[in-house]
């Protein structure tokens, strides 16, 4: 995407503790800890304050780092060996990422899925829409306000594919790049009342705090798998070993099933396991996500 689209500026507590994760990890001497490289979305979420505790009660002998940015830089963070462990959603990058011997293995681990979230009003006619291609069509057509993430996360590169599918380059005054991590974006486009593509941890998480609701879901396409990565030549490879096979434990699968269950009616986040979602559906979205070349360099 062109470099000169105006991007959105906003100071917010997220992004500073994102950033202040980023300048510890690259700064100084290296701990002992695990350093796990994942999302914005998990972090945001509140998952990983679920996750990590628990993985260390069951290992006390390790303690984790976490560094919460977008899949792209917890990527780029992998080649580089700042990380031992990954846990990201961007498939076809995480794809090319092993292929090129950075990651050991990689297992999908859980799922949620994206919606596309906008005003009430709904100027473009979202609820019109038979899948997420014709509504992304509506948006264009109206040139309605919307908000990218910006930050080739996996969310920036899952909103790039599927604008290509539906044959559209988005340009134009009518679309804006937040360059942020998921909660800040949302909170902006909130502000400004744009669309935006949004994972649905985040946008519930946050759901008492936003005026933009759910306007297209359900779409295949919209799937969004979380896989685990060792990352190849890490300075922990046994306690990224312990970690990845935990989060695929009975133990680790309950506690992502069981995260936010209290607060929202349906399960923010799942476990994947032999038959949910099925291996089929799964095979197909990476195929069609590789298909557009949606590598860590587009």
């Amino acid at each position: 995407m062109a470099e000169t689209r105006p991007r959105v500026a906003t100071v917010l507590a997220v992004s500073s503790v994102v950033a202040l994760s980023l300048v510890l990890a690259s700064c100084g001497p290296r701990s002992d800890a695990l350093h796990l490289g994942s999302t914005t979305s998990t972090y945001d979420s509140g998952l990983l304050d679920a996750l990590v505790p628990a993985f260390t009660e069951a290992y006390p002998q390790y303690s984790v780092k976490v560094i919460a940015v977008g899949s792209g830089e917890a990527l780029e963070l992998g080649r580089r060996k700042d990380v031992d462990v990954l846990l990201v959603h961007a498939p076809a990058a995480e794809l090319q990422f092993v292929r090129d011997g950075h990651g050991l293995d990689r297992h999908p681990v859980m799922y949620n899925d994206f919606v596309v979230v906008g005003p009430e009003d709904d100027p473009a006619g979202l609820r019109e829409a038979v899948d997420v291609g014709a509504a992304l069509r509506r948006i264009a057509a109206a040139e309605a306000e919307f908000l990218s993430r910006g930050d080739d996360s996996g969310t920036h590169k899952r909103e790039r594919f599927l604008w290509s599918r539906a044959g559209i380059e988005p340009v134009g005054d009518w679309y804006r790049e937040a360059g942020e991590g998921m909660a800040a974006a949302l909170l902006v486009a909130d502000a400004t009342g744009a669309y935006m593509l949004a994972d649905r941890a985040t946008y519930s998480s946050l759901s008492d705090r936003l005026r933009l609701v759910p306007l297209l879901e359900g779409d295949p396409l919209l799937l969004n798998v979380y896989s685990v990565i060792r990352v190849s030549g890490a300075r922990h490879p046994e306690a990224a070993g312990a970690f990845a096979a935990w989060l695929g434990s009975d133990a680790g699968r309950n506690r992502i099933a069981t995260f936010g269950q209290a607060e929202s009616a349906r399960p923010l986040f799942q476990p994947v396991t032999q038959s949910d979602p099925p291996a089929e559906t799964l095979a197909k979205l990476e195929q069609a996500l590789s298909g557009q070349g949606l590598g860590p360099d587009r």
